[in-house]
């Protein structure tokens, strides 16, 4: 299967940007849809890589050098560039490939990327059906069990583990873009999510299941050993695990749908009626009585693969925020938890993304999930690039507890109580001399200042600002004050 091969094809209406014929006749081993903007690692050799461009934006050439660059690093066979999110394929991105020698094909809006993974899929299939060689496809007993199990509402591990027993003791895994397991073989040891997320790039075979999902939660089959199955049937059980991930979908949207409701009357201005939180916990699949725990963060998408690291954990999420139920003895710091994760879903959503979580306190019943929620939200907000998650029970400084303030508060009561100083030696004055506990003495030495000059420099302040820096809460005031610009 070549590019050339999809260009011919007419249902797709695929435009050739840039290509030389030798490039376009290179055989296909894969496709890859990402919209990473460094892409590599998650890329093999002889990949079709589909992007719908979501990672750039007007005049950025250096992100679509940085882009192809790593997929010609990787050898991918060609781009297969969207034109629906701007429109068409930038020139900066045709210029890039042109450079790396990258063959770059236009994908119109009224083609899904599903239909060109498809028709390369099919393609492959026929060629290995027409090869003397031991690739097969999967026994017709097998298929017609897999889709009877999809119908029966089996889960993926009942799936893959049927899909390939036919197989032998073949090591498989069923992971997603941030490394959480979905499901594995009965022979395959575990694997942590942080190595997990690697794997592919070590060595092995990576399909992508074409299904929707966002960047967090996008899944793949990998299976370690390359030669351990036909890459027919590997591709034909990925096909099976879509089928299921469709249905999937619907039940997720579901289950969202119940999390928000509940997170909904959270957000209420009045308390909910009597027993409306409880019937909205149950709905959501949560167990009665307590505890809980509710989390804020600011990608919905990303909380809820979060959540799915987080084994035998009962939880409802809603667009943007999540309760969870907390079991007496169990390891009950959720933001601790989640710590290690978080980079992982990072690496997923790309330096744009901007990815942050805060974690409320314990909620003994319903009725201080209300609270639990204005603390995470708080705590959300305290969060930043250098603590990404935070906890409310960890905001133990002053300077952390205004961190939560939102920002064009901070900077309103920044102005409003600084604002006479100005930006220059009186401010400057000001945040030694507090810095050194009101001491003359220490304050002089560390600017070189005479005593005398400290003592003209602070009745200005006092006199400017209206604060008296021998009370402890005019100090306050103007401690406060600094750590908001």
């Amino acid at each position: 299967m070549h590019v050339l091969d999809l260009l011919r094809s007419d249902s797709l209406g695929l435009t050739l940007l840039w290509g030389e014929e030798a490039l376009l006749g290179q055989e296909i081993s894969g496709v890859t849809a990402t919209d990473l903007e460094d892409p590599g690692r998650f890329l093999g050799p002889g990949e079709l890589v589909l992007s719908g461009l979501v990672w750039w934006a007007q005049g950025e050439a250096a992100k679509a050098e940085h882009f192809v660059a790593a997929l010609a690093e990787a050898g991918a066979t060609a781009l297969l560039a969207g034109e629906e999110t701007h429109g068409r394929v930038p020139d900066e991105l045709v210029a890039a490939c042109r450079a790396h020698r990258v063959p770059i094909v236009a994908v119109p809006a009224s083609t899904s990327f599903r239909a060109v993974t498809e028709a390369v899929y099919l393609r492959q299939w026929g060629d290995l059906s027409r090869r003397p060689t031991r690739t097969f496809a999967l026994p017709e007993n097998v298929r017609g069990e897999l889709s009877r199990l999809v119908e029966g509402g089996a889960g993926p591990a009942e799936l893959l583990d049927r899909a390939c027993a036919h197989l032998g003791p073949v090591s498989g895994y069923l992971l997603t873009a941030s490394g959480r397991t979905v499901a594995r073989t009965p022979s395959a040891p575990a694997i942590p999510a942080q190595r997990a997320v690697s794997a592919p790039a070590r060595g092995g075979l990576a399909l992508r299941i074409e299904a929707d999902s966002s960047a967090y939660d996008a899944w793949q089959l990998y299976v370690p050993d390359a030669d351990a199955a036909p890459p027919r049937v590997l591709h034909e059980i990925a096909q099976v695990l879509a089928q299921y991930r469709d249905g999937q979908a619907r039940r997720v949207a579901a289950a969202r749908a119940a999390g928000q409701e509940l997170i909904g009357l959270l957000e209420g201005a009045q308390p909910a009626e009597p027993g409306a939180l409880e019937e909205a916990l149950g709905a959501a699949g949560l167990p009665p009585g307590g505890p809980y725990r509710v989390l804020a963060a600011t990608s919905g998408d990303a909380l809820a693969e979060a959540l799915g690291h987080l084994d035998g954990v009962p939880y409802a999420v809603g667009r943007s925020a999540a309760v969870l139920y907390e079991a007496s003895g169990a390891d009950t710091d959720a933001a601790a938890r989640l710590r290690p994760v978080w980079p992982l879903l990072q690496a997923c959503g790309g330096p744009e993304a901007d990815l942050r979580l805060g974690a409320g306190a314990p909620a003994a019943g319903a009725e201080e999930l209300k609270a639990s929620l204005t603390q995470a939200r708080f705590a959300l907000t305290a969060a930043d690039e250098a603590v990404p998650v935070r906890g409310v029970e960890e905001l133990d400084t002053l300077a952390e507890l205004l961190a939560g303030v939102p920002a064009e508060v901070r900077t309103v009561f920044g102005v409003r109580t600084l604002g006479a100083l100005g930006d220059g030696m009186l401010r400057e004055t000001l945040e030694v001399f507090l810095a050194n506990n009101c001491s003359w003495a220490r304050t002089a030495e560390a600017l070189h200042l005479h005593v005398n000059t400290v003592h003209y420099r602070i009745e200005r302040v006092q006199v400017l600002t209206g604060r008296d820096l021998s009370r402890l809460d005019h100090k306050l005031d103007l401690y406060a004050a600094l750590r908001c610009r």
